[in-house]
């Protein structure tokens, strides 16, 4: 049985919104699922729009998770991630968007994010988002006309959530804009994990639900989904 691959997608924005925010990935939005995902024997390999590192946010050195994700090989890898025109997303089995403020730059509304998830969509593969990273199925429509998101089930960054934190940041309200394509979304209280899945969509709503994603992605890989 072949090592199955899991494509992460990475923001290239530093800075967001008119107060010029520094922002970038979430970390722990890559270091938990990664976490995750290595102790299952899944390999992990890195992309982003421009290429190159990734910038990051949120990096807490108390949590040991993170603090051993950056010490890894994983993220060396991530330092140089690969340029998303040189990824063809199926050579690999699952595809996942983490979140942190950037994504609502660079990824979101993407001719180039859209078709990769689209292609990875019409595949039969895993798409799978979490916190801010769900922007990127925002405009992406399947072959009869209708948004992905329309009628399935998901989360992502709540409104409520986002009123406490980056509300004057944003470019629009990912739950609202969410929910406007036709989105079944749900949500839970602020900053507590939440995951949904729906076939082959996964997504999480927050930092805290990374974990959750990691282990739902390899329940979906070792299931076939």
């Amino acid at each position: 049985m072949s090592v199955p691959y899991v494509l992460v997608v990475a923001t290239n924005a530093a800075v967001i919104g008119p107060n010029n925010r520094q922002t970038g990935f979430f970390f722990p939005e890559i270091a938990h699922p990664f976490d995750v995902l290595d102790h299952a024997g899944v390999a992990v390999e890195f992309t982003s729009l421009a290429g190159g590192k990734p910038p990051e946010d949120g990096f807490d050195s108390t949590d040991p998770v993170q603090t051993s994700f950056r010490d890894s090989k994983a993220y060396r890898r991530l330092s140089r991630s690969r340029h998303l025109a040189e990824v063809d997303v199926l050579d690999y089995d699952a595809v996942f968007i983490p979140g942190g403020l950037g994504p609502m730059v660079d990824i979101t509304g993407n001719p180039h994010i859209q078709a990769m998830v689209k292609r990875a969509w019409d595949a039969g593969m895993i798409v799978s988002a979490v916190c801010h990273g769900p922007c990127a199925f925002l405009g992406v429509t399947l072959d009869d006309g209708t948004p992905l998101v329309q009628g399935r089930k998901l989360t992502s960054f709540s409104a409520a959530e986002e009123d406490g934190y980056a509300a004057d940041d944003v470019p629009f309200d990912l739950e609202k804009a969410l929910r406007d394509e036709g989105a079944l979304y749900e949500s839970t209280d602020p900053w507590q994990p939440k995951l949904v899945v729906d076939g082959r969509l996964i997504t999480g709503q927050n930092p805290q639900s990374g974990t959750l994603v990691g282990e739902a992605l390899v329940d979906a890989l070792r299931s076939g989904h």
